[in-house]
This record gives C-alpha cells, structure tokens and sequence, in this order.
C-alpha cells in the first residue's frame, strides 16, 4: 500500500517518538533529549537517544538510525505498511485508500501548492507596488520592519473583484484551480467567480514543511469581517496547523518554550522583538491537533492572550481543551496581559524587556484552574464551598492520566484545607504574627509567616525575629548560591528540591542550576562573575537585580559575595533545612486534618503519617540546631 507524504507527515505529528519508544526503552530525559539503552545491541553505558523536537531516534554505539515508523517495523518485526496501519490505529488516524484516483489527487495536491505559492508571490508584489501604499502604511503604523515584512511573506490584495484571478489565469493557472484553494469564490448561481481576497493585508499560512496552505487576510476598509481566513480545502485544515509554526519550530527548541498569542500581528510584533517562537492558532479554540503539536514543541507551552473578557475566554476555553490531554511533563502555562494590551501593543508601549517579565512570569495550569473556578461564585457558606469543591472534582475527573489526576487532587485538598481551616494556637512562642490563618500564595498553599517550630529551632539565628517569611528565606537561598555558587558542587540536590513560592525564583534557579552544569561540562570555573553573565545573557538582569536591591536582606552577613566559604555553607544549609521543616510542619497539619476523618481507614492511615512526620521534623530540628551551634 503507497501512502501519501502528507498522510506520512500527519502520522508523525500525531505520534510522539517518545512514547513509542519508551514501550520498550526506559528513557530519561536529557535536556531537548532523552536517552537511554539501546534495544538493538548490548549495552551497559546508555549511547541510544531519541528526539522529539527532530524526530528521530539514533544510537551512537551500533550506528541504529530512523523515525518512529521504522522504529516500529525494527522492534516488532513488522513491514513499513504494517508499521504504519498500527501507529495509524494507535493515533486515531484513518487510513487512506490508495488506488489511480489518490494518486491523482497526490499529483493535484502538488499542483494546488504551486498554485498557492503563486498567489502569495503575487500578492507580495502587489504591497511593494503603488497600490500597497495603503497596507504599507498600515504595517509601518503597527511598527513592522522591512525584514519582518520580508519574513513572513507579507502581501497585499488589492481593492478588485477579478485582479487576482486575471493575473494568475495569465500565467496559465486554471480557474478551477483557484476555486479549488480558495482564492476564488463561485456564486452558487452560476455567475462569475470572484476574488475572496480585496483590500486586505495578507497573511500566507504554511504547513509543516513550510509549504504555503492558505490566507488570512487583514481588512483595511469597513468589511464585515475584520479578519479573514481561507476557507477549508484540500490543502488548508486551520484546526490542524498553527501560524508561524514552521520557523517556530527551531527557535522553540533553543529557547525550550513555545508562545501561543492571539493573532498574526502578535506572532510577527513578538518574532520581529527576537522572541521568534511564537505561534497562533487560526482565529479558532485551540484544537487537540494544534495542542498535539505544541507538545512537540515544548513541554509546557506559554498561552498569552489579551488583557480582556475575550482572551481571559480564550484562555479558559484552551485551559479546557487541554485537561483530558495532560500527562507527566506535558502541561500549559498562561500570562494574562494587563487589560487592553495585546503582544504586539505592550512591545510598542514598553519594549520587549516588559514581554519577557511576563513570559517569565507564566502561571502554571492549576492556578489558573484553581483560580477561575475560584472566581465562579462566593465561598462564604458551606454550601457554597461544597459548591466549589464539587466544580473542582469535576474538572479532576477530565484529566485523564491517573497520575496527574491524583496529583492534582492533592494539591487542592491541600489548598481548600489551606483556604478554610480554622486558626491553631502552637503556643506563644510560634503563633504568627496576626493570629490567623493567611491564603495561600501563588496558590501553592503555602504560608508566608514565620514556620511554627520547636524552642530548640527557634533558638537558631536564621529563625530569630518577627518577619523571618518564606519569602525572605528563599530569597536568601538564592542571594547565597548567586554569590557561592561553589557550594552547588555539595548542595545541588538539596537547592534543586527547595520548594519556592515564587516562579521568578524557580526560574531563577533552574537557570543557574543550568549555568553550574555547562561550566563543569566545559571546564570553566564556576564563579559568581560567571554566573551572573550567563544569567544577564539569558535575559534574567532584572531579576538578578531585584533580588540585590531587597533591603530586606542586607543583615545577612552570610549571603554577601564577601562571606567566608564556611559561613555561607553554614546559612545556606540552615536555610534549606528551615525550608524542608516549613513543608514538614505543613503536611503534618494535613494529616492531622486527615486523622479525624470519619473514615477509620484513612484515619489510621493519616495517623501513622502524622507520627512519621514528628519524627522526621524532630530529626531535622535536632540537625539544624547543630549546624547553628
């Protein structure tokens, strides 16, 4: 059986290597790639990788090379027709029937390419001529450059009914061709075809293999429709391709992020800034098909939508979309723009630096979820909070993946007890400071008071001190590694497990987490100079440079670049330690809660949990307080 290359192309989008591979190879994840043993010869030392982003698999001991289909055939000694009937089943795909018609419906595919790629060359020569002055000046007012314009094929339909058609029916092009990819359109009364396109910027949409599929169109006139995109063809499938996705593609594996905004003019304003690996889908919801390929793209593809009613929907409506499709690493992340700013306004207004804050600053899928149905209706009665709880286990029981599912309950069983339970007294010597109960930041749950600990912790400098927050402790983590970041060569694992509240520092980390492995694996020398170089290179200046201007934490001698060795080693192990507890304390006030549960099961269960947990926390306090004697 022949398969067509677009149906090939369709089966490998529809299909992560990863998954496939992983049935049979146990993979772990190694920057854009992972890795592991090679199942086509013996090997101790794993030389066998697979890429995702490239697709391809390849082995650098036995030289094994392919996709995913060839994969298939090797490992479960099946022909390629065979392979690709199953890969096809797997991925919901219905096969083709080739026969004399497909091939020729291959051969006009071909043709109607050629077709498109004609008309937007036209259309090109039509903006750079006298009659795109208009559209020029359009793209110059939206702060377009000539080699954005250039990039992206930009063009111009002129205000004609037949201009378009004329010029390719000139160049031999057919009418039924034109009809056939949308240029046209044929009244249903048997008059004169028609140009679709008139007085409209135009925005050429390409397939995966960058071939020219289909049109928007930006009125420069009243029209009915501000936007207007190609109809579906044989080419053109706008739930199934994504703008810009093909120069995306390698700009979102250097950068380990793909952007999804609203609208062309976002993509080109945020391409044209340098953030070159933004895409958009095609003036519809986010389909499973355009989410299937921004996975491929990056594990957690940032959602920036517009400061409104409609991109908050937009938002929502992908949030949605994307639960019953969630797996372990494979997730969304969300900016909100300030109201009434877009991408492409808010780089005019206030240059790229403000885009990049609020990339940076992208919430992850479960604060957004918790936050909208947060927002649906009051909780101030039980009922109400039943109400709420109820909506949340609704949305749980659409993520289908089990693990993420469990995790997920978890998290809002922690944040409702979070959000609800009453005040504790710990007695007078750890009480927060207000008497109460605070909500949950950044919706972790977490408190930002001082822990409540035993006398002995309290004894301890670091804990001394009304104000001591979770806030000014994991900025002092960060402070101490960013000016010792020798001290990462012992307490790598214990500042990677650090649970921070803040995203801007958990970004932070993880970038300096990165620098500190390049600098080993080129043999450079980890020092703070060097540190922060890579951190100002790789756009984090402006953190860096709030976290040096907290006042708040000029008094801890230990975390200036002029601290001895031993008293940094000395705060930042007592900092992580306090961190550590803090968690601690937190998931025995859970289980706790748990232990009166009216279940005798769960509360024998929580019991021996919350007796695990003294423990544990009476073992670390003992430790932190030698580290402070």
């Amino acid at each position: 059986m022949r398969f067509s290359p677009e149906f090939l192309d369709e089966l490998r989008l529809r299909t992560r290597l990863t998954d496939v591979v992983g049935r049979k190879v146990k993979l772990v994840r190694k920057g854009r790639e992972h890795g592991g043993l090679c199942p086509f010869h013996n090997e101790k030392t794993p030389s066998f990788t697979v890429n995702d982003d490239k697709g391809f698999y390849h082995c650098f001991g036995c030289g094994a090379h392919g996709d995913v289909v060839k994969f298939v055939m090797e490992t479960e000694g099946l022909g390629f027709p065979e392979a690709v009937e199953r890969l096809a089943s797997e991925a919901g795909l219905a096969l083709p029937a080739h026969s004399e018609q497909d091939r020729a419906q291959d051969d006009q595919r071909k043709t109607l390419h050629q077709v498109m790629d004609a008309a937007a060359s036209w259309f090109q020569s039509q903006l750079a001529g006298a009659a795109g002055r208009e559209a020029r000046e359009y793209l110059a007012r939206r702060g377009l450059n000539a080699d954005a314009v250039k990039a992206f094929r930009l063009g111009y339909a002129p205000e004609s009914r037949t201009q378009l058609k004329d010029a390719l029916l000139a160049r031999k092009l057919t009418e039924a061709q034109l009809i056939d990819t949308g240029m046209l359109i044929k009244p249903e009364d048997g008059g004169a075809s028609f140009d679709r396109f008139r007085h409209r910027v135009m925005f050429p949409i390409a397939d995966a293999q960058g071939r020219i599929v289909g049109f928007g169109g930006r009125a420069l006139g009243d029209a009915p429709a501000k936007y207007l995109n190609s109809p579906e063809t044989v080419l053109f499938h706008k739930g199934r391709l994504l703008y810009n996705m093909t120069m995306a593609r390698a700009a979102a594996r250097a950068a380990d992020r793909v952007i999804v905004a609203e609208g062309y003019m976002d993509v080109i304003a945020m391409a044209q800034a340098g953030l070159k690996e933004a895409v958009a889908p095609l003036g519809t919801a986010v389909t499973e098909d355009q989410l299937a390929l921004l996975w491929r793209m990056a594990p957690e593809p940032i959602f920036c939508f517009d400061g409104d009613a409609a991109g908050l929907r937009a938002a929502e409506r992908a949030m949605v979309r994307a639960l019953p499709l969630l797996k372990a690493g494979q997730s969304l992340r969300f900016v909100a723009l300030p109201k009434g700013e877009d991408p492409d306004t808010l780089i005019r207004n206030q240059g790229v630096g403000a885009m990049r804050e609020m990339l940076d600053a992208a919430r992850p899928l479960i604060d957004v979820l918790w936050d909208v149905e947060l927002a649906r209706l009051p909780t101030d009665t039980p009922e109400r909070r039943a109400g709420f709880k109820a909506r949340l286990r609704e949305r749980l029981s659409e993520i289908a993946d089990p693990d993420v599912r469990g995790f997920y309950k978890e998290e809002f069983d922690a944040r409702m007890r979070s959000l609800w339970q009453p005040k504790q007294d710990f007695g007078p010597s750890n009480r927060f400071r207000d008497g109460a109960r605070r909500p949950p930041g950044k919706g972790r749950g977490r408190y930002d008071a001082p822990i409540p600990v035993s006398r002995e912790l309290l004894r301890t400098p670091l804990a001394q001190g009304a104000g001591f927050t979770n806030h000014r402790r994991e900025r002092l983590i960060l402070m101490t590694v960013l000016n010792h970041p020798e001290l990462l060569d012992r307490y790598q694992e214990e500042f990677m497990a650090v649970d921070l509240d803040s995203d801007e520092l958990d970004k932070l980390r993880a970038a300096i987490i990165r620098i500190a492995a390049s600098c080993h694996q080129s043999d450079d020398k980890l020092e703070s100079s060097t540190v922060r170089n890579h951190l100002y290179q790789e756009g984090f200046g402006r953190a860096v440079q709030r976290l040096e201007g907290d006042k708040g934490l000029v008094g801890d001698l230990f975390a200036k670049p002029d601290a001895t060795a031993d008293s940094a080693e000395q705060g930042l192990l007592s900092l992580m330690q306090a961190s550590q507890l803090q968690l601690l304390h937190t998931e025995l006030e859970a289980a706790e809660v748990d232990a009166l549960s009216d279940d005798i099961d769960e509360a024998e269960r929580a019991t021996r949990r919350a007796r695990d947990l003294r423990a544990q926390i009476e073992s670390l306090v003992e430790r932190l307080a030698g580290v402070e004697r």
